[in-house]
């Protein structure tokens, strides 16, 4: 099973929130309104950056919501192990 890294840039992030509209298994809003990694992918979340690792079971849901950000604040790429 591939693993992707989803990394999220909350600085240019400005908070539509079409990315956890349309993949809430993955992106949810943290308390200051910006997107972020739900807490059972999530590896990093700062004010600047929100990181995680999902599976491949996820990654179709990951890419619209990544293809649909407006500023596009999301970046997805496969782990190589």
């Amino acid at each position: 099973m591939a693993k992707y890294k989803v990394v999220i840039n909350k600085e240019t992030c400005i908070a539509d929130g079409v990315c956890w509209s349309l993949c809430p298994q993955v992106f949810e809003m943290d308390e200051q309104g910006k997107s972020r990694i739900v807490e059972s992918f999530r590896t990093e979340d700062s004010e600047s950056r929100s990181e995680g690792i999902i599976g491949d079971d996820l990654i179709d849901c990951a890419r619209a919501a990544a293809d649909a950000c407006p500023t596009a604040s999301i970046v997805i790429e496969e782990v190589k192990e």
